[in-house]
């Protein structure tokens, strides 16, 4: 398939960037500053223009930054984003986006989100080292996945059930659910979260849904 990646020199990105290539498939790498690779081409998440042309996939795994004051700062980033990628997807239907977002909005009890619950936005700094505004960065993955939840394109969301992804170990197993948060032992490598992703892209289970993915152990 031809795939072509934002965000490809992140934590996530890069995983997914190898798991496609590693399963034979053409990618795309796209960065707004391609002289930092040569392999990468120029393209900015905001105005994807004619860069995603002739594409079957186009995944978003851009992150608000790995600074969390710039995470914060860049927050409107992810709605912004969302909006561009339809925008784009309206002139090609056929073309699928597979969006990499938070786990925020993943619910706890029916229509009860994660990011609703008391003392959530006071737990979240001290659970990941963040200041108290980075639950900013949260409600703005949800405002995006809203705005895909207007649509009718070919979208797929992904809410990891993981407060921090981390580079580690690839099993290729991975627990899968809905729109629940699995449980707070559910931490899943960056490695297998990228499996997760290309499973997705090669065989679609959940076109215009969101779903999660936590560890298999």
């Amino acid at each position: 398939m031809r795939i072509g990646i934002f965000g490809a020199t992140g934590v996530i990105g890069q995983r997914i960037l190898a798991e496609a290539e590693r399963r034979g498939h053409q990618v795309t790498a796209f960065s707004r500053n391609p002289a930092a690779d040569p392999r990468h081409r120029q393209a900015d998440v905001l105005d994807p223009g004619d860069a995603i042309d002739g594409l079957d996939v186009v995944v978003n795994a851009v992150n608000s930054g790995g600074d969390p004051q710039a995470a914060i700062e860049n927050a409107q980033l992810f709605p912004a984003a969302a909006t561009a990628l339809l925008k784009a997807l309206e002139r090609r239907p056929a073309t699928r986006v597979v969006v990499v977002g938070g786990a925020g909005s993943l619910e706890v009890s029916p229509g009860r989100q994660l990011v609703d619950v008391d003392g959530f936005a006071e737990g979240l700094p001290a659970q990941l080292g963040v200041p108290a505004e980075y639950v900013e960065v949260v409600l703005a993955h949800r405002e995006a996945l809203d705005r895909y939840r207007l649509s009718n394109r070919q979208w797929t969301y992904l809410s990891p059930s993981s407060g921090l992804i981390q580079p580690g170990e690839r099993t290729g197993r991975y627990r899968l659910g809905g729109d629940q948060l699995l449980d707070v032992t559910a931490d899943i490598s960056a490695e297998d979260l990228a499996v997760a992703v290309l499973d997705e892209i090669e065989l679609p289970r959940h076109l215009q849904r969101r779903f999660t993915v936590g560890s298999a152990a």
